[in-house]
This record gives structure tokens, C-alpha cells and sequence, in this order.
């Protein structure tokens, strides 16, 4: 794995960089691709050791807490993640207004919004806490599925995790600015060491003989305080917009609602399908499941790093590209980043879906039940959405959506009520991933189509290379399933199926899905570099 996570962003950023890389010919030379490639470089670098650290403390902790109680803390959290979708849909607006003022040059119109924005989200913590404290308090004693010795201690992890998303939910804007700015560095150095707290927990956690579990809850609110408090600290010391002052305005409070309220079921839509869905599984079933669950969306999390952490540095050039019209330029970027997301989740998933047994034997001291099916499941769900972002952000970009939540958010929550039913019915744990794959690619379509009334999207010349994407991804599967027959020996067979997982998609994507203009541009870029090299050595 580690040898796996060294070698490989260093090839898909090259990958990354290449596609990105214009010409002052093509039409879309407005987008800043010298910046995207710098910032995701940043990005991978934090992705590299949070993903590292990250895997590593979710087996440790899983260890030290024992399968119940991890479970527990999961379902627990979940109840209060269920109320994220307030915190996604207010991030969301944050940047999207911070990045289009940026892209004006507006900086007086951007303190406003930063202003608004903090008024706005203190609100919402006081709201937060009021139903938290009430309907939540109650749904955790009387309907969830927890042993009743461990109910105490449930409770108190409970208050940890509302106050941890109070804490998490204040630091939106702050780093939603930090991202509008661009500055990626900062971004990811707090996010090292946000990782490092955590890891630094697991040392803590060994030492510890008392209720392992509370404890645990007390230092991830620690750690949630210090994170915020570096994003504070930098915003004041490098933004002059992030100094805060009573600001209020009845019209644009109602432009920011308005673009919002669309936005917020599109974000509930999401916390359904993955808080909403644990918790359904904790009525059926009872916590170890919920464990098998949360490894695997840890896997699958620390996998999507790859393609987030590009989407990251995108975004704000997708904002900017439509705040300044340049509307043949965020196609492309559309189309571009699409492709890449996909390049970049496929690349490890493929491998890793056909090796889980043998990785997860390694990475776990015990495996919970469930947990392999689960991770092979949420891997081919994380690939169907890997694209999402791309086709969300110009949507959001126009203000306009919506239609576009009406439709792709509908398809979400029917996640929870199909799966009750299914549930209902006798059906096993594993038929609610089945369910949110099948609508997830439904989602995917459905995105794609609606951009075409909202930016006169090429949804035909999209849809064309998502099919592409399919035919090359499952030929690229079923190689590595004939690789897995070649030989007894599991680490030979991993390390086989990484390099040959990375060949064939160097291959496929570089010849049979990248666009033409994308390819020639890629030819010469590596051509330039290799009679660079030969002028050198003949020097």
C-alpha cells in the first residue's frame, strides 16, 4: 500500500498537468491551468500522508475501541452528521460567492459576503443546537440499536460530536476563502496536521485503561478546536476581508437563502443516502455492521482523495471561467475534469475491488463482517460518483438550480425509502449499497443532461466519453481478475495488478478517451521534454 500511494500521485499528477496544459491557441486559454496543476500538486502532497496516517488510525482505533463501540462512535456521529447538510449547502454558497467577487476584483463586495456568512452560520449553530439537543437527544436513548451498558457513554459522545460540528460548522468560511484565494498550501498544511492530532490520538489511546471511547470523543473536539483555530489565525493574517464586523443586508440574506435553500436539498439528498442509510442499517441490524460500513466508506474516502483534491483545485476556476463568460472554456473544463476524476479513482479502485480480502487482511487485525462485500460495493459506487463535482459546480455557478436539485436530489432520497423497503422484506445489509449504485448512475445522466439548459453543455460529446470510460473500466477489471489467476502468491498478484491497473489506463485513457486536441497536446508536451533532455545530455 505505501509503496502504492508514493509512486502513484506522482504519475497522475503528471497525467493531471498534461491535460490541464494549454495552448495560447486553443479557446480555452483563459483557464489558469498553471495554477490548477501547482495547487493540486499541493493537494496530492496532503493527500499522500493524510491518507497514509488516515488508513492507519482507522485500524488502530478500530482496535483499540473494539468493534462495538467503533460502531457506536460511527452511528452515534452519525446522528449529528445527519444536520451536515446545513454545513455543505452554507460552504458551498460561501464559495461560490467568494470566488466570483474574487474573480471581479471586488473586495469590498467580498468582506460583505464573509460578514454575512459568519452572522449567518451562528444562527444556524444556535438552530443546530436547539434540535440536536432535542429531537437527536431522543432519537439516540430510544431508538438506536446500543447495548445499554455503553449508553452513557454513547451520550457523552454524542455532546462531544455536537460540539465538534458547532466548531467545524464556524470554520466554513474561513476555508471556504482560503480555497476562493487559491491557496492550496495552507490548505493542505492544516490538513497534515489535522492528520498528525489524529494520529497522535492513537498513541494517546494506548496508554489510556478508562472508557477508551469517551476519551477518544474528548480529543477529536480538541482536535476540531486547533484546526479551526489555524484557519482563523491564517484568514486574518493574509485576507484584509476575512476581518469580521456586523453586516446585514435583507436582499442579499434573500439572494443567499434563495441560491441556498436549492443547494440545501442537494446536500440533504447527499446525508441521506449515507448517514440516513447507517442509520436504517442500525435499526435492522446492529452496531458491528455499522463498523463493516464505516471501513469501508474510510477506504473509500482516502481513495476519492485523489480525484478531491484535483476537484479542489478546479472549482474556482470553473466559478471564474462562467463569472467571466468564457463559457467554451468551462465545457472543456467540465469534459477535462470529468475524465480525470474518473482516471484518478479507477486507477487504485480496479486493483484494490479485486485484492480487498487480501488488503484488508492486512490492514485489519480482525475483519468485520460485511466489511469486504461493503468495500467492494462503496468502491463502485465512489467511481460511479467521481464525476459528480464537475457536473454540480457550473450548475451552482449560475445560480440557477432549481431543477437541477428538484431532479438529481430526488434520485438520492429515494436511497432510504427503497432500502426500507428492501429491508423490510428480509433483504441483506448489502442490498442498500446495490440501490444508491443503480440511482447513483441514474444521478450521473441526469446532471449531465440538465447542464444543457444551464450552459448549453455538450451533453451528447460527454455522454460518448463516459461510455468510453465504462468499456475501459470494465476491460480493465476483468484483465486484472485474469492477472489474479496467474499466480497463488497475494502480494505478487497485488503489486501485479497495480502496475498493470496503471498501464492499461495510461493506455486506454490516453488513446481511446482523451480528446484529440487533449492527446496531440500530451504527444508534444512529452516529445519538448525528451529532446529537452537529449540537449542537456549532449551538452
Amino acid at each position: 500500500m505505501s509503496q502504492n500511494n508514493s509512486l502513484v500521485p506522482e504519475q497522475l499528477h503528471r497525467v493531471v498537468r498534461l491535460c490541464c496544459q494549454h495552448s495560447h491557441k486553443m479557446p480555452d486559454n483563459s483557464i489558469n491551468n498553471k495554477r490548477i496543476a501547482k495547487n493540486t500538486l499541493f493537494l496530492y502532497l496532503r493527500m499522500i500522508i493524510v491518507m497514509g496516517i488516515g488508513l492507519y488510525t482507522v485500524r488502530a482505533i478500530l482496535d483499540l475501541l473494539g468493534v462495538v463501540d467503533y460502531g457506536i462512535y460511527n452511528v452515534v456521529g452519525g446522528v449529528v452528521a445527519m444536520f451536515s447538510f446545513i454545513n455543505g449547502t452554507l460552504a458551498t454558497s460561501s464559495q461560490r460567492y467568494f470566488s466570483i467577487e474574487l474573480a471581479k476584483g471586488d473586495m469590498k463586495r467580498l468582506n460583505q459576503w464573509f460578514c454575512l456568512n459568519i452572522t449567518t452560520f451562528s444562527i444556524f449553530i444556535l438552530l443546530f443546537i436547539a434540535i440536536a439537543e432535542t429531537i437527536g437527544l431522543w432519537f439516540v436513548n430510544t431508538q438506536m440499536t446500543i447495548p445499554a451498558e455503553r449508553m452513557l457513554a454513547a451520550n457523552v459522545v454524542y455532546q462531544f460530536s455536537i460540539i465538534t460540528f458547532c466548531i467545524h460548522f464556524f470554520n466554513v468560511p474561513y476555508n471556504a476563502l482560503i480555497i476562493a484565494h487559491e491557496r492550496m498550501n495552507a490548505f493542505a498544511y492544516i490538513s497534515i496536521v489535522e492528520a498528525l492530532c489524529k494520529l497522535g490520538i492513537v498513541f494517546v489511546l494506548t496508554y489510556i485503561s478508562w472508557d477508551r471511547l469517551i476519551i477518544y470523543g474528548l480529543l477529536m473536539f480538541l482536535t476540531s478546536c486547533g484546526v479551526t483555530s489555524s484557519y482563523i489565525i491564517y484568514s486574518h493574517r493574509f485576507f484584509a476581508e476575512s476581518r469580521f464586523h456586523y453586516y446585514w443586508n435583507r436582499q442579499e440574506i434573500k439572494n443567499l437563502f434563495g441560491f441556498s435553500s436549492w443547494h440545501l436539498l442537494g446536500t440533504l439528498s447527499v446525508v441521506i443516502r449515507s448517514q440516513g442509510i447507517n442509520i436504517l442499517i442500525n435499526l435492522f441490524f446492529n452496531p458491528a455492521v455499522n463498523a463493516a460500513r464505516a471501513v469501508a466508506y474510510q477506504i473509500n474516502t482516502a481513495i476519492g482523495q485523489l480525484s478531491n483534491n484535483f476537484f479542489i483545485a478546479v472549482k474556482p476556476e470553473m466559478y471564474k471561467s462562467y463569472a467571466t463568460g468564457q463559457m467554451s472554456a468551462l465545457h472543456k473544463l467540465v469534459i477535462r475534469s470529468s475524465v480525470i476524476c474518473i482516471f484518478l479513482i479507477s486507477v487504485l479502485n480496479l486493483p484494490f475491488y479485486v485484492n480487498t480480502s487480501f488488503i484488508l487482511g492486512l490492514w485489519l487485525k480482525e475483519i468485520p463482517e460485511y466489511a469486504i462485500i461493503f468495500t467492494q460495493l462503496v468502491l463502485i459506487n465512489g467511481l460511479i460518483d467521481s464525476p459528480s463535482g464537475s457536473t454540480i459546480c457550473p450548475a451552482l455557478a449560475t445560480g440557477r438550480i432549481k431543477k437541477f436539485y428538484l431532479y438529481t436530489s430526488g434520485i438520492y432520497i429515494l436511497n432510504l425509502p427503497v432500502s426500507f423497503i428492501f429491508l423490510k422484506f428480509g433483504y441483506d445489509a448489502t442490498i442498500t449499497m446495490l440501490v444508491s449504485i443503480c440511482l447513483s448512475f441514474v444521478a450521473l445522466i441526469i446532471r449531465a443532461y440538465l447542464l444543457i439548459g444551464l450552459i448549453n453543455f455538450p451533453f451528447s460529446n460527454y455522454m460518448k466519453i463516459i461510455g468510453r470510460t465504462i468499456i475501459a473500466t470494465l476491460f480493465i477489471l476483468f484483465t486484472l481478475y485474469g492477472v489474479c489467476e496467474l499466480s497463488d502468491n497475494k502480494w505478487m498478484t497485488l503489486f501485479t495488478t497495480i502496475l498493470v491497473s496503471t498501464v492499461l489506463h495510461v493506455i486506454l485513457y490516453m488513446f481511446f478517451i482523451f480528446e484529440k486536441s487533449d492527446r496531440m497536446r500530451i504527444i508534444a508536451f512529452a516529445v519538448s521534454k525528451i529532446q529537452h533532455k537529449r540537449q542537456i545530455n549532449y551538452k
